[in-house]
Order: C-alpha cells, then structure tokens, then sequence
C-alpha cells in the first residue's frame, strides 16, 4: 500500500478489512463539508417528480377544484386564505406558525417536455442550462469551489446512489447509515500497523471507524434498536451541523404518483416531515436560527389527475423551505393560475421562476458569494433576476 492510495480509495476498498462496499461511507447522496462562515445550508433532492399543486394546494384558485377530485379526500390545513397545506404535513405547522417554514411555487428546472426521471433529477443536480452540457459537476459543489478555505468535514452519504449535486474537486465527505464497520482488536491492529508509515491513511481509518461508531449510536444499533434511515441521515446531519459542517445534502424517494395518490404521496410526505422536525430538534437553537433548508424535486406533476387516482410527469412544481434563517409563513412565487388558458402545454402548472435561481438566492444570502460567481460558475447563463427575499 503506498501513500498515493487516496483517503476516497482506501475506504472504497476497505473490502480486506471486513467493511463490504455495500457499508461503505462513500456511496450515498448524503454528504457535508465544513466552510468558513457560520450559516448552514441543507439541501434535500425529493426523487420522483413531487405533486406541489397537492402538497400546497391552491385552493384559493377558482378552477382548482374541478382538476382534482379523487387524489384530496381530507382537508388540509389552512395557510393563507389562498393554499392549503396537505393534511399529512400537519406537524409541521408549529413551524409554519413560527415562520420556520414557507414554499415557493411554480417553479421548474429548464427542462421541458420529455419528463424523464433519471434527466429531470440529472439536470436539477448539474444546475446547467441543458443535458448536453459538457459540466459533469454538481452546482453545489461548484459553489463549494469559489469559497477559499473550504475543507471537507466529513463525508456521508445514504442509499446506493451517487449525489451529483456534490460530485465536483471541492473536497467532501459522505456517510452511510447502513454503515457498520466493526473490527476485532487483533484485526484493528493489524490495520493500524500497516498503514503506521502513512498518516493519510491511517488517519482514513480513525475516520472511517468514528463515523461507523457515531452511525450505530444514531442508528439504536448499540441498544437493539432500528431507527428508519431517513431519520439516522437527519439526525446525524444535526449533530454535524452542530459542529463544524455548513453545507448538507441528501435525498428522499418516494414521490412518484402515478396511482392511488391519495396513499402514496401520504407515505412520502411523513418521512419529509419527520426529517425536518428531526433537523430542528437535533440543532441547537442557535444553530437552527442560521440554518436555510431548501427540498427540491425533478419536476411537478400534472394539474389534472388521471384515471387511476394518481398525476402524471408534469412541469412546474414546489420548494420546500424551512430553517431559522428562512422567510417563513409565507407562499413565494409568482402563481399563474390553473384555468386551461394558465397552463403550460394544456396539462402542467406554468414555472413562472427558475428553481436554480431560488436556490442561487438562498446561497448568496448564506454564504455571502457574489451573485455574479453565480451566475457565471454555479449555475453557468442563469440570469438570477430580483431577489425574492427567501431570507431573513
């Protein structure tokens, strides 16, 4: 083993130790990285295309109504005379009520059309213009590449995955929580002595060690107990945001609806609203105060519901918002109706913003990157236009 054998390689690899590439830290899109100023940024891909139009809906809207009458059985709650929260975010609405939490709707990547998952949730992780785009990096780590001083924290990721949204040179780490690296102290010896010479890798393996450690307490493993994965990633994103990493990402699934809406997209919206509740928890007030969390998805789904009770791949769709450092209370965007004349090509809510460019706004106000960085490098030809106050 020599020492031009990476931190990355060496964990990938870590096979001949009795940590199976399945556990590995390094193969789920939850990752973090450490930055020089003291706000944080989350930032959650919610895979399969979420129906916005049924998660805030507008119920204000005069021909809503007529759209949907099979996918909203029960009410939801109340958010301003205008939408309508969906009823399983229920919890949620402390936060609500606080200003911790708040949307932006009708809004959409470039993407148009072809309504593919696998390019609809490539092109929203690139952030660029098209798919024939020659960036093969993920804008959140471009923006991790315009801040000096940026060290990785530690890496983690969850699920099988690759998170494209941080693939990039800006130095990151992922965990796992399936990750269970346990060694006999012979065997840990062992490894200890063989890479003595070289203190990158012996270094890779404290790390690796202490986050399988930290993994298994987060986990209930110690104690006997299973917590759902979705809960391990957001408990442990707090307790590193609790410490010195500012930036984390992750994904949820779950959200296509093709059929029987009204129980599948129930069943996704539960584990998003526990995830944010577990964020806020496991923050400390302070922390949580400076913290914006940003839940977008590939795209939104038909306004109209089809005959199995489900939407269809449609157009614009709806962020999530919540965090102390977020405008909350409030349903952002610029809404353009869902009278037939209102919808894009007859079938989809009409974007009216670029998602990309409520997420560059976001970042600017967290980290302080100049907006022309960010229009040129982060999400390169995005024309950010006026700021929509998504911040305190």
């Amino acid at each position: 083993m020599t020492a031009a054998l990476s931190r990355r390689s060496f964990l990938s690899r870590s096979a001949f130790i009795g940590c199976s590439l399945a556990a590995s830290p390094l193969l789920t899109p939850v990752s973090f990285a450490a930055a020089p100023w003291e706000n944080r940024l989350v930032v959650i891909i919610l895979r399969g295309g979420m129906d916005g139009l049924d998660v805030v809906r507008p119920v204000g809207d005069p021909s809503f109504a007529a759209l949907r009458s099979r996918t909203m059985a029960e009410t939801g709650f109340d958010l301003d005379g205008q939408f309508q929260l969906h009823p399983a975010l229920g919890d949620l609405m402390p936060l609500w009520q606080a200003g911790e939490l708040g949307f932006v709707h009708a809004v959409s990547t470039p993407y148009r059309d072809k309504r593919s998952h696998f390019d609809g949730q490539d092109l929203l992780e690139a952030g660029t213009e098209n798919l024939g785009s020659q960036i093969r990096d993920g804008w959140l780590n471009r923006m991790l590449q315009q801040i000096p001083g940026v060290q990785a924290d530690t890496a983690y990721a969850i699920g099988h995955s690759d998170m494209k949204l941080l693939s990039g040179s800006a130095p990151v780490a992922n965990w796992a929580p399936e990750s269970d690296l346990r060694l006999s102290p012979q065997a840990l010896r062992l490894a200890e002595l063989v890479m003595e010479s070289d203190p990158q890798m012996h270094a890779a393996l404290a790390e690796a060690m202490s986050l399988a450690e930290a993994g298994r307490a987060l986990g209930g493993l110690e104690r006997g107990e299973r917590t759902p994965p979705h809960l391990q990633i957001a408990r442990y994103a707090a307790d590193r945001l609790n410490r010195d990493a500012r930036i984390a990402a992750f994904s949820l699934n779950g959200w296509d609806t093709h059929r029987a809406q009204a129980q599948t997209l129930t069943r996704a919206l539960g584990p998003l609203s526990e995830t944010l509740l577990a964020l806020k928890s496991g923050t400390k007030q302070e922390v949580w105060q400076r913290t914006a969390i940003i839940a977008m998805t590939e795209f939104g789904r038909t306004a109209r519901e089809n005959g199995t009770g489900g939407t269809d791949h449609g157009t614009g769709g709806l962020m999530v918002l919540a965090g102390g450092a977020i405008r909350g209370r409030v349903v952002h965007g610029d809404w353009p109706g869902v009278g037939a004349d209102a919808l894009y090509d007859g079938r989809d809510l009409m974007p009216t913003r670029d998602v990309r460019a409520q997420a560059a706004w976001i970042m600017r106000g967290i980290t302080g990157i100049d907006t022309s960085l960010l229009e040129r490098h982060v999400f390169p030809g995005l024309d950010m236009g006026s700021d929509p106050n998504l911040l305190f």
